[in-house]
Order: structure tokens, then sequence, then C-alpha cells
């Protein structure tokens, strides 16, 4: 017999709305935040060439969270609390 798992998060949100989305990224800084999957950092390069190339992004800052299996530490939210908008990636 199977047995069928549903893989969406089903906790109750605390009501918080998303941020609202940059009307463009030309000129912004964004934050590349690598959660520590294989080949994360390969993909996260590409990201910033095409980010910088296409869409005039001023400027790129680079984290890394110690493991994917948790949310990311608040010492590193602070940190990234002066940029535009913050792009969370994985790669496998």
């Amino acid at each position: 017999m199977s047995t069928l798992v549903n893989p969406l998060d089903e906790r109750s949100s605390d009501g918080q709305s998303p941020a609202p989305r940059l009307d463009s990224l030309e000129g912004k800084t964004l934050a590349l935040l690598d959660i520590s999957k294989p080949r994360g950092k390969e993909f996260l390069d590409r990201l910033e060439q095409i980010l910088k190339e296409r869409y005039g992004v001023a400027e790129v800052v680079r984290e890394v969270k110690s493991t994917y299996t948790k949310p990311a530490p608040g010492a590193l939210i602070e940190r990234l609390g002066f940029v535009d908008g913050v792009i969370e990636a994985l790669a496998d």
C-alpha cells in the first residue's frame, strides 16, 4: 500500500504581508543568499552576472547560510538590512 505525503507547509501564517515588489532593479543593491546546497555558488555567480548586465543592478552582496535546513539567523538578516531586495536561491 502506498502513502501519499503532502509536501505543502500546512502551518498557519502569522498574517504578515510579503514585501512590496521593486518597481525596477536598475541601480538597486541586491543580496544573493546561498543556502548551502550543492552548486548554489555557481548558480548565483551566473545570476549575479545576469542581474548586472541585463537589469542594471548596481551592487550585489553575497551571503551564505550555514545550512539549508534552518531559517537564516537573525544576525545574517540584520547584515542585509541595507539592501533593496534579497534573492534566496538554491541549486542541485
